[in-house]
């Protein structure tokens, strides 16, 4: 018998850690080793029916998600039309708290119900042997027109899942991320998530998770997503894994947590704020900061303390921060989540995610939908279009808002013009719901800008502000160009760039060895033309980051970034250079 995993990601990027987990464990326990197929969503059905077709397999098993399950269910129907003998497994969140219902919908012939590998693993033996499928654990399934549920699969050991890669496999992962779980379950038990239905937390041990980390390490990948939904939820199981990779650092590999901001512990904080610049990368739902909302949604967030924590992580500037919202929960009506956008905004993270509740089934608020006043998409993946406290209109307005937080702010390439614009307006969230008014407004919306466009929008928007600098912005806009890159194009609006006579004397600073000694040492290689070709050196009116009125200037040094890639900024005494142009 021939059998095929099914996975449709979301972008190429993404590698799909649950079927792959699923074919190894099947592998070890069965000795036949399904096969795998991964597409992307944005590929077309036609190809993926036809390859599938083409393939002529027994059984065909889809890993289902909210991103890819519309599409799963019309190839599906597809599949069955074509190949009416194939056997149809579905497995993954998407579809397992629903199996009875997409059986009587849907030409599917069983679902798995929750974790996939041994129930799957199970299910082939008993196909290759043709024996019933009541003994398999987890299933969901048809016989004739009836419908048959299984009893629940108990939860495996978690060192019994074999780790999924090796030497040969890791080719095909090159320029992917990696994904890799050291636990499965949460303790918390947030209205909102599924990790809430599993109780209790399951590690893996403390050997075997070194032991798959320095296969990471050893192969020098660029970064590891741990899935584990709530990173830093066991302390020392967290803080061992942290201190390994701090240990055997290859000084390439990045890893990204899911942590609790509230529940990280000082000994924690104080070994982090030491680690490499990039090594670690670190994600917090904060969520909601209006406490009616947290109690309706089962959580318990201490805003302080979680503010604290960001503040301790942000100390030394060597962990990138990512900090969330949802938009949309119980309670929370526009000009909340406005308070609750600004209390966050105001730990100033790396990246800002606004996201929107998504009714996820088996979740307690899809359960509760209807009590709640909760309006979401039939379709997956269920987002939210209006509450009983946050009219559609408001939604739309919040959907506008996040455009403007992905375009000005987590892009970093216009840090100093928005931090300007910031004093122009009684808070963050009032800048960001004018912007996206006047984006609307304008049309801007409908079309996609480059990053020179973007720079002139937000000049035009300032224009039409009853305040505001014109002139202190357009060098701002200037600073904020070549913090980022070399820029070869700039708006015509910002102060033309140095004549061809006027370009000497900065390329006599950059021939001159003691300059590139003291400012530029990682330069010290290259001649002073290909210097200036990719260093930048730029005379300010005023100084861009601290606003004192007086000239500066600055030297832009692409070869040492931070970790959101802003070059690192040089200001060089001014007499010093003012001479040395004048000889």
């Amino acid at each position: 018998m021939k059998f095929i995993l099914v996975s449709l990601n979301a972008k190429f990027i993404h590698s799909n850690l649950a079927i792959r987990s699923i074919q190894k464990y099947t592998q070890l326990h069965t000795g036949i080793m399904p096969e795998i197929r991964e597409y992307t969503i944005n590929q077309p059905e036609e190809l993926i029916l036809r390859e599938l077709f083409e393939e002529h397999p027994d059984i065909v098993g889809f890993s289902c998600y909210i991103w890819n399950i519309d599409m799963i269910l019309r190839l599906v129907v597809q599949l069955k039309q074509v190949a009416p003998d194939i056997t149809i497994v579905l497995g993954g969140p998407e579809v397992s708290y629903n199996s009875k219902e997409l059986l009587e919908s849907y030409p599917v012939d069983m679902v798995i119900r929750g974790e996939g590998e041994k129930t799957f693993a199970e299910l082939v033996q008993a196909l290759q042997n043709k024996v019933s499928l009541n003994s398999v654990k987890g299933l969901t399934w048809k016989i004739g027109s009836q419908l048959v549920e299984n009893p629940p699969q108990p939860p495996l050991r978690l060192d019994d899942i074999p780790f999924v890669y090796d030497d040969e496999r890791m080719a095909q992962f090159q320029n992917r991320i990696i994904y890799y779980e050291s636990s499965r379950g949460c303790p918390y038990q947030c209205a909102y998530c599924l990790s809430s239905i599993e109780k209790g937390v399951r590690l893996l041990s403390e050997q075997r998770v070194e032991q798959d980390l320095q296969f990471f390490l050893d192969h020098r990948v660029k970064q590891v997503k741990f899935v584990d939904r709530s990173f830093n939820c066991n302390k020392h199981h967290a803080l061992h894994i942290w201190k390994y990779v701090a240990e055997h650092d290859n000084g390439i590999t990045n890893f990204h947590c899911e942590i609790n901001g509230d529940t990280l512990d000082e000994e924690s904080i104080s070994f982090l704020q030491t680690a490499r610049k990039g090594l670690f990368q670190f994600e917090i739902g904060i969520q909601t900061t209006n406490e009616k909302t947290l109690k309706e949604i089962h959580r318990k967030n201490n805003f302080d303390r979680i503010s604290q924590v960001v503040a301790a992580l942000q100390k030394n500037k060597n962990i990138h921060l990512h900090l969330d919202l949802i938009a949309g929960l119980p309670h929370e009506e526009y000009h909340s989540f406005g308070k609750s956008f600004n209390d966050v905004y105001a730990l100033h993270p790396d990246q800002f995610q606004l996201g929107f509740l998504k009714l996820l089934k088996g979740s307690d608020l899809e359960r509760r939908q209807k009590e709640l006043g909760i309006t979401c998409r039939k379709t997956a993946p269920y987002e939210v279009l209006f509450t009983r406290w946050l009219p559609f209109e408001r939604t739309l307005q919040l959907k506008m808002i996040e455009e403007m937080v992905e375009q000005y702010y987590n892009s970093n390439r216009f840090k100093a013009c928005i931090r300007y614009l910031e004093t122009l307006f009684p808070t963050p969230f009032s800048l960001y719901e004018n912007l996206a008014g006047f984006y609307q407004k304008k049309g801007y919306h409908k079309v996609s800008h480059t990053k020179e466009q973007a720079y002139t929008i937000l000049y035009e928007f300032l224009m039409e502000l009853p305040k505001g600098n014109l002139e202190y912005f357009q060098w701002l806009a200037k600073f904020d160009l070549y913090s980022h890159e070399k820029a070869k194009k700039i708006p015509s609006w910002i102060p033309n760039d140095l004549t061809t006579e006027q370009k000497q004397p900065i390329y006599q600073f950059y021939n001159q060895p003691e300059n590139i000694k003291t400012y530029l040492p990682d330069y010290q290689n290259l001649n002073g033309l290909q210097i200036y070709r990719m260093a930048h050196l730029e005379k300010f009116p005023f100084h861009p980051l601290t606003g004192q009125q007086q000239e500066c200037y600055l030297l832009f040094n692409y070869r040492q970034t931070d970790l959101l890639g802003n070059a690192l900024v040089i200001e060089l005494p001014v007499e010093q250079i003012e001479t040395e142009m004048e000889n």
